[in-house]
């Protein structure tokens, strides 16, 4: 039996997304190291409403991830020309969608950030306002690159979009130590330099889909019309999984409040921690695209043995790769902290906090992410979805403010909570996987 993916040809993606990811994790990491030398309200500023950022970035790629599963699956089919409009529909669909929540936020920016923060001090709340005024000017970019980046990875062309991540990040950083060191421009020399940086991976990736990729490509007449059938599909992957991303940041929002009472310490430690998390998570989000593609191309093909196979061998690569990286980045963890212009107090929260990521990103997270995006490739889009909203709410919630609260833990209780989240999904995903229900579900 012919494979559908050589050994090979799996190298050739993951290797790329892990280096993107890494560079794009970086940016996180550069933001929150550099606006610290501003001060530990600065910090807090950018932390804070970088969760609320996530709500809609994690949308944007719930989008995109809904287009890459439809066009993987036209590529089984070998529906070539069908997957060029469903990808031309989602930048279409991508821009509209982007460009009326960036409205819609910039109008009422302040009445979110007194709703969401509202007990914050004085000059947390100024480095918010700030923060997320410029923040939102680089959403459409997000979402069109997004959609350029979901073409590359559908036909396994990752390396494209890891080096325009290389030289956005280049640009970034670079621009981060600009604005705060030269232009002393605090919170606003850390947030423009992103917006200079998603700008222009918007329009190279744009103008490369141009091109065409495997006999796919972004066509004008796809861009400009409305195919309601195409956009039926790739909404039927991307709402589900959209609401489950919305939600799920809207609690992480509604954490970010309860971690607003705990002081300026703790507030700081968990947006330092959280830009060393992004990095930890760094396999299962690299991971994740992966198993769409392979997965998504499996079950257009109609090849489910296979689709099967690759579960199975995808979820091995990502557990151990995983266990070496997180444990890699704790080893470092007491060096980075040391290297932030915080308090003691706050650098041994930070500890803390990346020692309990670190732990359950490493062995219980794969099952819980990248697991279930292999679900939803195959089409189990509801249940999925069903199973995240219910552990989010169910457990990350409630728990937080039992342990965070009522438990006196503060953010470390937030953390247990978090890991008490991605255990019970895991468990579930995994039941899901053994019965083999999402074997029988048709997409395209």
């Amino acid at each position: 039996m012919k494979e559908q993916f050589t050994n090979k040809q799996l190298k050739n993606m993951i290797l790329p997304l892990l280096a993107e990811q890494f560079m794009l994790m970086l940016v996180g990491l550069a933001d929150t190291f550099v606006v610290s030398f501003a001060g530990e309200a600065a910090v807090s500023g950018v932390s804070l409403v970088n969760s609320f950022n996530t709500i809609f970035i994690f949308l944007f790629t719930a989008l995109a991830s809904g287009g890459a599963v439809i066009v993987s699956q036209y590529i089984g089919k070998k529906e070539m020309k069908t997957a060029s409009a469903a990808v031309s529909q989602l930048l279409l669909v991508s821009v509209l969608f982007s460009a009326a929540v960036s409205i819609l936020i910039l109008i009422f920016q302040g009445e979110i950030i007194s709703f969401m923060f509202g007990r914050v001090e004085p000059e947390v709340r100024e480095a918010c306002l700030t923060y997320l005024r410029i923040s939102v000017y680089s959403y459409p970019a997000l979402a069109v690159y997004n959609a350029g980046a979901a073409l590359y990875r559908s036909v396994g062309k990752t390396g494209t979009t890891m080096n325009i991540s290389i030289i956005a990040n280049v640009i970034n950083v670079a621009g981060n130590l600009i604005g705060v060191f030269v232009f002393h421009a605090g919170v606003a020399g850390v947030a423009y330099p992103s917006l200079f940086s998603r700008t222009f991976s918007a329009v190279i990736i744009t103008v490369l889909c141009f091109k065409e990729h495997e006999g796919i490509r972004y066509y004008w007449k796809y861009i400009i019309s409305w195919n309601g059938s195409l956009i039926k599909r790739i909404m039927g992957i991307a709402v589900p999984n959209g609401v489950e991303s919305g939600i799920f940041q809207f609690v992480k929002v509604a954490l970010s409040s309860i971690v607003a009472l705990f002081g300026t310490s703790q507030i700081a430690a968990n947006g330092i921690a959280q830009s060393i998390w992004s990095v930890a998570a760094l396999i299962s989000s690299a991971m994740g695209p992966v198993f769409i593609t392979v997965i998504g191309q499996c079950m257009g093909a109609g090849d489910v043995p296979q689709a099967e196979r690759y579960f199975k061998k995808l979820m091995k690569t990502t557990v151990v790769l995983s266990l070496v990286w997180n444990g890699m980045i704790f080893a470092l963890t007491p060096l980075i902290a040391g290297t932030y212009a915080v308090s003691d107090t706050t650098r041994r929260y930070i500890i803390w906090l990346v020692l309990i990521h670190n732990v359950a990103n490493s062995i219980i997270f794969p099952f819980a992410d990248p697991l279930g995006k292999g679900l939803r490739a195959a089409g189990d889009v509801r249940y999925t979805m069903a199973v995240s909203l219910g552990t989010t709410i169910g457990v990350r919630l409630v728990f937080s403010v039992l342990f965070g609260i009522l438990l006196h833990m503060g953010v470390i209780g937030i953390a247990l909570a978090m890991g008490m989240d991605w255990l019970v999904r895991a468990v579930i995903f995994w039941f899901r996987f053994k019965i083999g229900k999402w074997k029988t579900f048709q997409v395209v």
